[in-house]
């Protein structure tokens, strides 16, 4: 009889769903490690679709207590065979997740609408604080301002910061806060202009959540950059930063080499290793290989066929804004990386400034390397204490990018060049 394989999680984030239905790439020793790490505050940065929402839902199926025993999604994981100071630790903190990946707008008063809504439904989730006693009236009244989205602007900037404070005073542990995608309204803001309504906003939100708040476990955050300069992280000393550069933990963002010669085992597909490798393969996080897991669920749930799968997902817009100021640079660089077995070597600063994007100097290297479009390899650190990293294209599916999206961006902004001088 053909045994019957569980199919991969195209597009599913839902950690519950997947232990479920789906395929699941254990990922859950990144718990024993954050444990390990002591860690009170850290920011994963790495590119889209790289398993950064999934992993943060695990987190918080992992870590929060509710009516139901979750501890079942966890028993045939790796996590549960490290011991009893980590299964613990299981459903036993009030948890704050919050997900801003969805506040895409064109105007800061739609954004702003977006963002009230998911704070307003984050509250409503813990219904459970209306019916104790142990929150104060004057407390159960701004609850209900949020929930009923009555409050505002600068409570909706104390929201944080007050539920984590009433989830204290109801379950005397102070609340796990998870934030995904935290940079997607800046950046949203950058494109659209209204960057300075949404870093005020952000910056407010965050800094009363997490800064000497003694109401919180730990914090939890992921974004595709780290924003810098703009204060939202002020205060924040000891924040941790864990980018594209970093080894702690850089075997949790994609799927290791071992991973996917398990999956292909798995469906009975060993024979196109060698095709997976060229075309999805090429990815260091610290020295950690990695490949991309979009690209890799999609391609053997298409009958292995051979084709950009993350080009259909990514967002261009701010390439597109970058290039508008382009320099000879860029082209000169661009154009090194194209050739074969191309590659360059730049200083790479992990902090990004929006507002210096636009810039007619821009080094557009360092923001390629942390959205997923490079890959980095010799990595030392300079007098400065700066990354200079040799850069070159991961595989034949971003090579495809660079030819079909990022060249073309090119070519529209210098007319007077052809495609060959620069393929």
């Amino acid at each position: 009889m053909q045994q019957t394989r569980l199919p991969l999680p195209v597009g599913t984030t839902d950690f519950k769903r997947i232990c479920r239905e789906n395929y699941y790439v254990d990922k859950t020793l990144l718990i024993k490690d954050l444990l390990d790490e002591k860690v009170s505050n850290i920011l994963f940065t790495r590119p889209r679709r790289f398993g950064k929402t999934l992993n943060m839902d695990m987190l918080r199926t992992f870590f929060e207590k509710t009516d139901a025993d979750t501890s079942s999604y966890f028993k045939d994981k790796a996590i549960w065979q490290q011991g009893e100071s980590y299964t613990q630790q299981q459903g036993q903190y009030p948890v704050i997740f919050l997900s801003l990946k969805d506040i895409k707008a064109q105007d800061w008063e739609t954004a702003y609408e977006l963002l009230k809504m998911i704070i307003s439904s984050e509250y409503a989730r813990h219904m459970e604080l209306q019916a104790g006693n142990e929150i104060s009236r004057q407390d159960k009244d701004f609850y209900e301002k949020i929930v009923n989205k009555n409050a505002n602007k600068a409570d909706y900037m104390l929201s944080l910061q007050i539920l984590s404070r009433m989830l204290y005073q109801h379950y005397k542990k102070a609340p796990v806060i998870i934030i995904d995608e935290y940079d997607t309204p800046i950046q949203e803001g950058f494109v659209n202009n209204y960057y300075n309504e949404a870093i005020e906003f952000i910056r407010n939100f965050f800094s009363a959540a997490l800064k000497d708040n003694p109401y919180i476990t730990m914090s939890l955050m992921t974004g595709i950059l780290r924003v810098a300069k703009e204060s939202i992280f002020s205060g924040l000393n000891n924040i941790r930063v864990d980018s594209v550069l970093d080894d702690t933990f850089s075997g949790y963002f994609g799927f290791t080499e071992g991973e996917v010669k398990t999956i292909t085992q798995y469906y009975n597909v060993t024979e196109k290793l060698a095709e997976i490798k060229s075309w999805y393969d090429g990815y260091r996080f610290g020295s950690t290989e990695i490949y991309n897991p979009w690209s890799v669920i999609n391609y053997i749930t298409s009958s292995c066929k051979a084709i950009p799968y993350w080009s259909q997902t990514s967002e261009n817009t701010i390439i597109h804004e970058i290039l508008e100021k382009y320099n000879e640079a860029t082209y000169r660089n661009l154009h090194e990386l194209l050739k074969e077995n191309g590659q360059v070597s730049s200083v790479i600063k992990t902090n990004i400034i929006y507002p210096e994007l636009k810039g007619p100097q821009t080094d557009i290297l360092g923001f390629l390397l942390m959205t997923g479009y490079l890959k980095a390899t010799d990595m030392t650190l300079n007098e400065d204490g700066e990354h200079l990293c040799r850069l070159n294209i991961p595989n034949k599916e971003i090579r495809t990018i660079y030819r079909k999206e990022i060249i073309s961006l090119l070519i529209a902004e210098v007319g007077d060049m052809t495609v060959t001088d620069l393929t």
